[in-house]
């Protein structure tokens, strides 16, 4: 069973990274994939997008929020901990090619998938810039990381504690209107890329997006990840994760995000009855 070589919490009280060993996975796994994890027998399938990945030691690295049952109870893992399925890589790689000026946005914690596809695009000749933002400065994740990747970092705070004050449609339009883009890609809340989508649209800018839509199987199978796209139904899990961010229809894609609300909540609350203690323990 894979194993947790490595945990921290790298943004409190919720943001956890884990090295975990993975070494077919990680010979076969390209930036902008994604795995499906299973804790154990009893538990739910979950996506994660990929945070780095490492051939030369057989690892792969993801970041982890814990904000429902699975990701809360992932957080009470500890180093040396088995997970039970890891299954991957899914999906289609980020098309990494020259493409001239390349400006990543992240939201969130959505910054850290970005970390390895930034670093591909650097390795090819092109120059990076990275827009990354957060409520407020202590909210920020992988900016030393992104720093070391990345020509230029330009940091958003919603309360401007940190960087620019805004959101980081605000930093990427003064970056387009000063500099341009031969493309932009984000990756975040679905209703972040929507509107970088609509920022770069007056300009002509060809822009991707990572779709978080519902997944269960991750090949394809079940259509629980299904998008429309330029009007065409696509399985965000086999076609995507990328996918023209002007041709996304954001509005169902976020409706159908909301689908299962009530029962991951009702789930959420069984799960905490039970393992209170454990919660409590480890953070």
């Amino acid at each position: 069973m894979p194993k947790i070589l490595e945990k921290r919490l790298i943004r409190s009280p919720d943001v956890f990274y884990y090295k975990i060993n993975a070494p077919l996975l990680s010979r076969k796994a390209k930036p902008g994939q994604f795995v499906i994890i299973r804790l154990h027998e009893k538990g739910e399938r979950i996506p994660l997008s990929l945070a780095d990945i490492n051939p030369e030691d057989g690892t792969i690295s993801l970041i982890v929020m814990a904000v429902g049952k699975t990701t809360t109870e992932m957080s009470t893992y500890r180093e040396g901990d088995d997970i039970l399925d890891l299954c991957g890589p899914l999906g289609q790689p980020t098309p990494v090619k020259k493409y001239g000026r390349v400006v990543l946005v992240g939201g969130g914690f959505g910054v850290a998938p970005l970390y390895p596809i930034a670093r591909d695009f650097k390795a090819v000749m092109n120059e990076v810039v990275m827009v990354m933002g957060a409520r407020s400065g202590d909210l920020l994740i992988y900016e030393k990381e992104m720093s070391e990747v990345c020509d230029k970092v330009l940091i958003t705070t919603d309360d401007g504690s940190r960087g620019i004050k805004g959101v980081v449609t605000v930093a990427l339009k003064e970056e387009l209107e000063t500099s341009g883009a031969d493309l932009v890609m984000a990756v975040g809340p679905a209703i972040m890329m929507k509107f970088v989508s609509e920022t770069t649209r007056p300009f002509g800018i060809k822009t991707l997006v990572s779709l978080n839509s519902i997944m269960v199987d991750g090949t394809g199978m079940c259509g629980g990840c299904r998008v429309s796209i330029n009007g065409n139904t696509k399985f965000a899990c086999a076609d995507g994760p990328d996918f023209d961010g002007h041709q996304v229809d954001w509005d169902l894609l976020m409706t159908r995000q909301k689908t299962y609300i009530r029962e991951e909540r009702e789930s959420f609350e069984a799960w905490k009855k039970r393992h209170s203690h454990m919660i409590v323990e480890e953070k």
